[in-house]
């Protein structure tokens, strides 16, 4: 009788047992708990976490911590700088002098691409930081902290967003100071398109980096999601000239008003209704996929 006491309250054993299993009433032994019982725990926990990160309301404070922090990680990356700021301008100087013998041809392209290349850019590195962040864990410790999914979200792009205010602006004074792009409107204009172009990037890279259970993936939604767009965006025909299963086609797909925008600014020297339709559907777009991506993101890789 002794022994089985001693065995019910031995420190270092009797403490820990009785937190993690019950004493059957006939041995008055420990009964041992089973692993599965451990594992439903521990998924019941993680859904539970999954639904409270899910439903917390925004939080300014949080939503500009994760900002500054994805901030800070990326300013240890040049890398990853020297591609979201220098590819785009390298791009568009390549096309000047691809076109260096007929300028016009220049001024016609190269204001639709000024807000294609940072879209794809902001897609690309987007989709793979987010990715990484949580294939790593760190996804999940952040999720299990206080931080709702809709600060997360909003501080990749608030984050995002800022560096794609940057390289916007980089691309255009390029573009119209440096390599001579001749354009009707505002260079304010463009810049406006062209910071919503990387921002809808930025959106469309957090969305798709949800279903991507790898880097190689995430690269992979870029022909599934960018490369469509691109071809029916009316860039290398018109879109009415198109199919009309495509130019229906086109006509729901953002990067179309994207290049748009950039068309009515480069034809019309004042702000039309048809370039403030196009600016809308841009930014409406971005912020509905943002949406989704909060609605979609995932604590770990499956």
């Amino acid at each position: 009788m002794r022994r089985g006491t001693d065995a019910g309250t031995d420190t270092g054993t009797g403490t820990d047992a009785s937190a993690h299993a019950y004493t059957d009433p006939r041995t008055h032994a420990p009964a041992p708990v089973t692993a599965g019982t451990d594992a439903r725990t521990d998924t019941a926990g993680r859904t539970g976490a999954d639904a409270n990160a899910g439903t917390r309301p925004l939080h300014p404070a949080r939503t500009a911590a994760t900002a500054a922090r994805v901030l800070r990680q990326l300013g240890h990356d040049p890398r990853t700088i020297a591609l979201l700021l220098l590819v785009p301008c390298v791009m568009l100087l390549l096309l000047r002098y691809v076109f260096d013998g007929s300028p016009r041809a220049f001024d016609s392209i190269g204001a639709s691409l000024l807000g294609v290349f940072p879209l794809i850019t902001m897609f690309l590195v987007t989709s793979i930081a987010t990715l990484r962040e949580r294939t790593s864990g760190t996804l999940e410790r952040l999720l299990a902290m206080p931080l709702g999914k809709a600060d997360l979200i909003a501080g990749y792009a608030l984050a995002f967003g800022a560096l794609a205010l940057l390289q916007s602006a980089l691309a255009t004074g390029l573009a119209v100071w440096a390599l001579g792009l001749d354009v009707t409107g505002s260079a304010w204009l463009l810049l406006l398109v062209a910071m919503l172009d990387a921002v809808l990037g930025t959106a469309l890279g957090l969305f798709v980096s949800a279903f991507a259970a790898s880097e190689f993936q995430a690269v992979q939604f870029m022909p599934a999601v960018i490369f469509p767009q691109l071809l029916l965006c009316g860039l290398f025909a018109p879109r009415p000239a198109m199919h009309p299963v495509l130019e229906a086609v086109s006509d729901v797909l953002p990067m179309s008003y994207a290049v748009d925008g950039m068309n009515e600014v480069l034809r019309h020297g004042d702000v039309t209704a048809a370039f403030v339709r196009d600016v809308l559907v841009v930014a409406a777009c971005a912020l509905l996929v943002l949406v989704l991506g909060a609605a979609t993101l995932r604590r770990r890789t499956a």
